[in-house]
This record gives structure tokens, sequence and C-alpha cells, in this order.
């Protein structure tokens, strides 16, 4: 799959912190039932390769993906452990759009948004969104940019995802909120599947407004 195909599957990518290698699976299993196929598995834990090659091995209609990878090594590594997309929270020097998986680079102005587009790339996250102009600095891309797609993260909640996701250079948003820490350790794969469900239709959007 393209990276584009992936960030429309769904409004909102899980960003995940996995500590436990035991709840990867019913965690996943819990946010797909709950209607949010795409899942980023951030590559800061001990146990974040290993989570990616259980979920992606054992969960039906999961598009399993790695996050925080800043290296090519990393890349190149969680595409062998299943990974079908890689996410870096900034461009990583000489990588490509294409490769081992595809890369979903971050960008934080319009300068590396420029090298961005210069290297092949179309889509982007806007990475930390929240301290780098949100929804504003996107609308504010759109004119200069209109080839450019983007996945914000950082900061992105149910609160306030629905002003992103109505944008017209947004496909989707990142976020932790429907996967919080106190319902992994407990088990509570049922909240998170409300979570999940509720995140889900975010993606019956309202028209973007129409300035002037």
């Amino acid at each position: 799959m393209k990276i584009q195909d992936i960030l429309t599957r769904a409004p909102v990518i899980p960003v995940l912190i996995i500590d436990d290698v035991a709840d990867a699976v019913p965690l996943g299993r819990a946010l797909v039932e709950g209607g949010l196929s795409v899942l980023e598995i951030t590559l800061r834990t001990p146990v974040a390769m290993e989570c990616i090659r259980r979920m992606a091995g054992e969960i039906e209609g999961a598009v399993v993906g790695a996050g925080t990878a800043l290296t090519p090594a990393l890349r190149q590594a969680a595409a062998d452990a299943g990974a079908q997309f890689v996410v870096s929270p900034g461009l990583i020097e000489g990588e490509g759009p294409d490769g081992a998986a595809p890369l979903l680079p971050g960008i934080a102005t319009a300068t590396e948004l420029m090298a961005g587009l210069a290297a092949g790339f179309e889509c982007f996250k806007l990475f930390p969104a929240n301290i780098v102009g949100g929804a504003g600095a996107l609308k504010a891309y759109a004119s200069p940019f209109p080839q450019a797609k983007f996945c914000p993260t950082g900061g992105v909640s149910a609160a306030n995802a629905p002003e992103y996701l109505a944008l017209p250079n947004v496909l989707c948003v990142g976020g932790s909120w429907v996967a919080p820490t106190d319902a992994v350790k407990a088990g509570d794969w049922v909240r998170i599947t409300a979570l999940a469900r509720e995140a889900a239709a975010l993606g019956q959007r309202a028209p973007a407004p129409v300035e002037g």
C-alpha cells in the first residue's frame, strides 16, 4: 500500500507506547473492533519490535506501523518485523517515500516541508502539531503547498481532532487518547473499543467553513 492509502483508512491513527508485549494483541484487536484499523507502535520501548511482529501477524484487518523511526536502520528493522508503514518525527536524511516500508516523515516548518517535497514526499506528519501552529499552520500551508497532505500529531485530542479533520489537506490525525495508559494497564479493552468507535465516527466530517 501507498502511504496515502493507509492514511485514508480511518480518521484517527492510534499512537501507541506499549510496555508489555502481552498487551499488544488485545489492545490492537480492541482498536480494530472499534473501527481504527491503522495502528502506530512507537519505537520507544524495548518490546516495540516484538509488539509489531505479533500485531502484524495476529490481528486480522490491522495495518500495523512503526513510529519514532529516527534512522534508515530503524526503518528497515521495523519493516523486517512486519511494519507496513513507518513514521518519523522528522525527515530522515537520504530516505525517500518508497523503501522497506512507506515512510511518513514529520515536518515542523515550511522549509522542512519544501525539503520533503523535493525528496519526493507528498504526505507528512505535522509534529508537534500543537506547538508549531496546529490547524492554523495547516490552513496557511494549503495555498503554497497544494500537493501536500498531512497527519497532524502531538497535542491532538478528541476535542480538537474535528478542527483538523475539517481541513481539506488533512487525511487523518494521530493521537494517544484512544488508548489511555490506565485502561491498557487494567486490560479494559471494552473501554478502548468504545473510545475507538467514537474516534472512528470523527470521519463523518462536516465541510470546512468557507472564509470571506
